[in-house]
């Protein structure tokens, strides 16, 4: 019996691996990988599906942020304009918005994070075409150059992102939480979370790239927590119950709380900059944390070629330059006020001018 007593951590450390190294498989080198063609789409079905629901998801998310815009638009033309909670129309967009991040949730248990975060542009672009088509709102050679690039970034992101399949398990979300890449990740990250935290709070340093770096920090601990949380409930309906593991719950409250905090952020960075410089600063920065995050807890790029990894890139580049153009040069049309305000309810006088708001600059943290 004593014997016995040591196999037991060997054991299940060796079931660990055995379930990771079936969770994984390649797209084999030749035609088709990499490439819009038969054998890439039956490889990647699951991941389409997941982007299918990103990019659904915030497509709505830009719908419901034209629909409280115009809600603004409404109550600034009247008389005795009432307060916009308490109107029907704004709360109709706060619930597509809640549908919108739903789908964005749910995406991360069908691809990987690489894959779904940088399709955050989509609500910015996304919004800037319903802006201008029903809310009349001008169409610049910027806005129409930045969808471009947009739309090409996340045609190379979807084609080029890691193909990597891999069912999330509470098994495999505690082996990669114990493991020494992550250990270190979250080391360094709390080291430099502390150290931003104290020259913001003790020097009174509130730079714009201060902020969203802290908010940035906070997202790679929500996309992690997002995808296992995401991941073990997908992998609960399919397979085996995953929701009596205490690791689905501590990665919950991991989700929860990085989520609260980077609003408490972002919301500091928009009012004290204008948002159309935050937006495409913020965007940068959450992708990145993403990615980097994906990279070293869930290993999504483990094993790609070179050429597919630059050409990934090349497309999150895209994407950030064409969100930077469509929200350049929009202050005019911006209140220094969010849509859905954390904080104070804004006066009647704040609301008089609703008519220079744009949604181009209110989309916040994303799952995505």
């Amino acid at each position: 019996m004593a014997a016995l007593a040591p196999a037991g951590p060997r054991d299940a450390a060796s079931a660990a691996l055995d379930e990771l190294s079936l969770n994984f498989t390649y797209g084999a080198p030749g035609v088709g990988n990499g490439s819009l063609s038969g054998a890439w789409y039956r490889r990647n079905q699951i991941h389409l599906f997941g982007v299918l629901l990103a990019i659904l998801g915030n497509l709505v998310i830009s719908i419901s942020l034209n629909i409280q815009k115009y809600s603004h638009l409404q109550l600034a033309q009247q008389e005795h304009p009432r307060p916009y909670f308490k109107s029907v129309l704004w709360w109709s967009g706060v619930l597509l918005m809640a549908v919108g991040e739903t789908g964005n949730f749910a995406a991360y248990g069908f691809a990987p994070i690489t894959l779904i975060a940088p399709l955050g542009c989509v609500s910015v672009t996304g919004s800037a075409i319903i802006s201008v088509t029903f809310l009349k709102d001008n169409l610049r050679a910027s806005d129409l150059l930045g969808m471009t690039l947009a739309f090409a970034g996340t045609y190379l992101l979807v084609n080029f992102a890691p193909n990597i399949t891999q069912a999330i398990s509470a098994r495999t979300v505690q082996y990669y939480f114990v493991g020494w890449q992550f250990l270190i990740y979250v080391i360094l990250e709390i080291l430099i979370f502390c150290i931003l935290l104290y020259f913001y709070k003790r020097k009174g340093m509130k730079h714009m790239v201060i902020l969203l770096t802290l908010v940035a920090l906070l997202a790679s601990l929500t996309v992690i927590s997002v995808k296992a949380v995401s991941g073990m409930i997908t992998f609960s309906m399919t397979d085996k119950m995953q929701l009596t593991y205490p690791i689905f719950y501590i990665m919950f409250i991991i989700m929860i709380a990085s989520c609260v905090f980077q609003v408490k952020f972002l919301n500091q960075a928009t009012k004290l900059y204008n948002t159309t410089r935050v937006v495409p600063v913020n965007h940068i920065f959450f992708t990145i944390s993403a990615i980097i995050a994906g990279i070293i807890f869930y290993q999504e790029f483990l094993g790609a070629a070179f050429l597919t990894v630059f050409i990934y890139l090349f497309g999150c580049f895209l994407s950030f330059l064409g969100v930077f153009l469509v929200t350049r040069n929009r202050e005019k049309e911006h209140l220094q006020q969010s849509y859905i305000d954390f904080g104070n309810i804004p006066d009647t006088t704040l609301g008089r001018k609703a008519w220079r708001e744009t949604n181009v600059g209110q989309n916040t943290t994303r799952f995505k």
